[in-house]
């Protein structure tokens, strides 16, 4: 994987509550094709992550204010879950802008287990085959989209899985997607 991505810029929208191994893994494994991740969030200095939801589980820097940043700053987005940090991100309009922003300039985006939260909050997951953790799949579908059940799943420029198990098929889709 080393080198596919060639310096492209990749945001990862999150916040506090974060699930740890959502946001670790994908990003080690853009870095490691040559990525260069931010984490972009909602506050400054560090948010904290969780492990199961229950666990503190460490924090990450914030390298930027999702109020600071566009679309044009990146080339794709990653959205990780955990249940409180889709939550905190969905309450805020420049966050979700965001979102929507990039969904709709059709640069890549992927994400994983709660993150298709801001999918729905950003009202475009209608029309869209998507598939998430499964508690939040009743809200994909009252959102209009189409939700399977599978590890990942891309549908045009979104790319979305269902949970931590399915994070080694999760990082390399979207080490391809980012790619392309």
């Amino acid at each position: 994987m080393a080198g596919e991505l060639n310096g492209r810029r990749i945001a990862i929208l999150a916040a506090d509550g974060v699930e740890r191994v959502e946001l670790e893994q994908p990003r080690q494994a853009l870095d490691d094709a040559g990525a260069r991740t931010s984490v972009v969030s909602i506050a400054g200095g560090e948010i904290r992550a969780r492990d199961h939801d229950l666990e503190d589980s460490g924090t990450f820097a914030v390298d930027q204010l999702v109020g600071d940043v566009s679309v044009d700053d990146y080339e794709a987005l990653l959205l990780p879950g955990g249940t409180v940090n889709p939550d905190k991100l969905r309450m805020e309009p420049a966050a979700v802008q965001f979102v929507r922003d990039f969904v709709q300039s059709g640069k890549p985006v992927a994400s994983i287990c709660h993150g298709p939260w801001n999918l729905v909050e950003a009202d475009v997951a209608r029309g869209r085959r998507l598939t998430s953790w499964p508690s939040m799949r009743t809200d994909l579908r009252n959102a209009g989209a189409e939700v399977v059940d599978e590890p990942v799943v891309t549908d045009g420029n979104i790319t979305t899985s269902r949970s931590p198990d399915d994070l080694p098929a999760f990082c390399e889709r979207i080490v391809q997607e980012f790619a392309s």
